[in-house]
């Protein structure tokens, strides 16, 4: 573990000399060590290491070891961490100006040590000190722009969660350590074999602390408003990385379970379709492009809490083929949408940085001014909407193998109905997506200019943006590509002993549609370019237009009306808030129609819930009227009412 924590040390103090340095050139400090560290992490997940333990008197064996879970994320946070902070370099030039960006370099490099000690220590009380490190970090990072009313909001609710979070975190924890007499997660199993009848307890407390961390529905609400507010590359990181150690922890917690029973099972199957319909049918509503990217994290947290609820049946029915498929898909897409949703965000980011504006409805025609920014994103488009040869075609595929492969087994009339609504579901889900992808790349990127905003952006962002999206867009291919090999760095035997035979026949099946349609794909290119060496030696002429002159943007289809046919299916599940000024006189000048989509939960449930609460807490301000003398008295009641209750018990 040397090398891990050479890695650990390198982040940490690259944090603190940005200190030492102007301006200027803080991100390049704050790169430099990234890349550095994230190097010798990537080394010491692939490399065999010694286990580092070390005793506390209070909370007993303290381990600290990067077995085959823990490996795999510390890869994965260690690439998009070291990306994201390359593109911070150009991003920031436009967002830090006037700011004093110290604080911010130092919570990134905190935030990155702390999610790889929590995906790597092994004992209860330091897992859940990493854990809050890790929570207070990101909220300061979210809220960088705290001049701004929204962003201060956003990260507070954000806190406000993590806390939630942490309180059910703590209750399983207990329960285990008190139970097995020992903090260290080794000792664990042991609870849920002489003690069965907590499991359900442990397991749905465990599942709601780390599932609000995750972004599971209802715990959601704050994602969609974290992620706007943060920067991009902070965005980037907090739905690659950050929200997968939710899912860490549920996988962990799996880990202690020798059988699942059917309860928590079917649990985590129905909350996790929810999830994922939930989360695709208010992104597809949404104008804000971080917003609707943010409800797509959710979206696609569903679909992993949907391989992890497959792993449960294949448990649940002793499938090893099952609980081999689920697994190799559930890893697969925690990977995938890591890397296409660090490049979604930094698409947006590149996006947001040349024109201002993060409404889709002022976009439009960025292909022209953002050539190599709108190739990027196209990759990460169709890698999402899960469309071969790209790398999110895979994990769907394997999740899709899994259920299916579910319904041979003997099952019992719910299991059957549960698992092909939820084949249903994941078919919508896949529609869905294709539609909001659609919608963003169509209206922002091809068309024509619909504000000054999209006029505005001059040319496409430096090269310091380009490259890590370059990057992540080449894996999106890659990982496609390697997919046959992915046993080598997933932990397929995790649960059980992986069907050997079983991820071979997938294999050949993966590797042989991504090769056919990659020879597809690449003779399209051949004619593309045959075509233009041709038509590039002949005259064009323009054919009459019937008077029709050229387009303009009034006449363009806007977000709002592209999804609109599908939208206003589903109009009573969404709570729509208008603002509209009428025109009045001959020629009127001020005359604007906007509605937007509030999520019905926060509307109907959350937000009556805040407002009863400020109404009591409002009727206790009289006590702090700045009167030192009832201070004192109030410390003198507490004081007897103490002593009374000592007496008593």
């Amino acid at each position: 573990m040397e090398i891990f924590f050479t890695g650990i040390a390198l982040l940490v103090i690259g944090g603190l000399l940005t200190c030492l340095f102007k301006e200027t050139i803080k991100f390049k400090i704050l790169a430099l060590f990234s890349c550095i560290a994230s190097i010798l992490l990537i080394i010491s997940a692939i490399l065999p290491s010694k286990p580092f333990y070390f005793q506390n008197p209070i909370f007993g064996n303290v381990g600290v070891y990067n077995d085959s879970l823990s490996s795999f994320f510390i890869i994965i946070i260690s690439i998009i961490t070291m990306l994201s902070s390359i593109y911070s370099n150009g991003y920031m030039e436009y967002l830090a100006k006037n700011k004093k960006i110290t604080a911010h370099c130092f919570f990134y490099t905190l935030l990155t040590a702390a999610m790889l000690m929590v995906v790597t220590v092994q004992n209860a009380f330091f897992f859940l000190i990493m854990w809050e490190i890790m929570s207070l970090s990101s909220f300061f990072l979210v809220i960088f722009e705290d001049d701004k009313k929204e962003v201060l909001s956003a990260g507070i609710k954000y806190l406000i969660y993590m806390h939630i979070s942490v309180v059910f975190i703590i209750s399983a924890f207990v329960l285990m350590s008190i139970k097995s007499g020992s903090y260290d997660f080794s000792t664990f199993k042991s609870v849920f074999v002489s003690h069965p009848y907590l499991k359900d307890i442990i397991f749905i407390l465990s599942f709601v602390g780390f599932g609000i961390k995750a972004g599971f529905f209802p715990m959601h609400n704050w994602l969609p408003e974290a992620h706007p507010a943060a920067p991009s590359h902070v965005s980037a990181v907090m739905s690659a990385v950050m929200i997968k150690t939710g899912i860490y922890g549920i996988l962990k917690v799996l880990t202690f379970i020798d059988m699942p029973t059917p309860f928590i099972t079917y649990t985590v199957l129905f909350i996790s379709v929810l999830t994922a319909v939930y989360g695709i049918i208010y992104a597809i509503t949404q104008k804000d492009i971080k917003k609707l990217l943010a409800y797509s994290s959710v979206e696609n947290i569903g679909i992993i809490g949907l391989a992890i609820s497959l792993i449960m049946f294949g448990k649940l029915y002793h499938s090893n083929l099952v609980i081999t498929l689920a697994t190799f898909g559930c890893f697969m897409h925690i990977l995938n949408h890591s890397v296409f949703k660090c490049l979604l965000f930094m698409g947006v980011g590149s996006i947001y940085r040349q024109t201002h504006t993060k409404n889709i409805e002022q976009l439009g025609g960025l292909i022209k001014k953002m050539p190599y920014t709108a190739v990027f994103f196209l990759f990460a488009g169709v890698a999402i909407c899960a469309f071969p040869p790209l790398n999110g075609f895979i994990s769907e595929f394997l999740i899709y193998g899994s259920m299916f492969s579910v319904l041979k087994l003997p099952l019992t009339s719910l299991s059957f109905i549960s698992i092909v609504l939820a084949i249903a579901s994941l078919a919508l889900v896949g529609t869905l997506v294709i539609l909001a992808m659609t919608k963003i790349y169509s209206v922002a990127f091809l068309g024509n200019p619909r504000s000054d905003y999209s006029k505005n952006a001059e040319k496409d962002v430096p090269k310091s943006m380009l490259i890590p999206m370059g990057i992540l867009a080449i894996l999106t291919f890659v990982i496609s590509i390697l997919s046959p090999f992915g046993e080598y760095i997933i932990p397929l035997n995790l649960y059980a002993d992986y069907n050997q035979d079983a991820i071979f026949r997938v294999s050949v099946i993966l590797l042989i549609i991504t090769m056919i349609v990659s020879s597809f794909l690449i003779f399209i290119i051949i004619m593309c370019l045959i075509k233009r060496i041709v038509i590039g030696k002949s005259k064009q002429y323009k054919t009459w237009g019937c008077g029709y002159n050229k387009s303009n943007s009034s006449i363009q289809y806007t977000a709002s009306s592209y999804v609109y046919p599908f939208s206003s299916i589903l109009t009573p599940i969404f709570k729509k808030v208008y603002e509209v000024k009428k025109p009045k006189g001959i020629f009127p000048q001020n005359a604007y129609y906007n509605s937007e989509i509030q999520d019905v939960e926060e509307a109907y449930l959350i937000n009556p819930i805040i407002k009863y609460d400020e109404k009591i807490l409002t009727k206790f301000e009289r006590l702090q009227d700045g009167n030192i003398q009832h201070y004192i008295l109030y410390g003198l009641i507490f004081l007897i009412l103490m002593l009374i209750g000592a007496a008593i018990c």
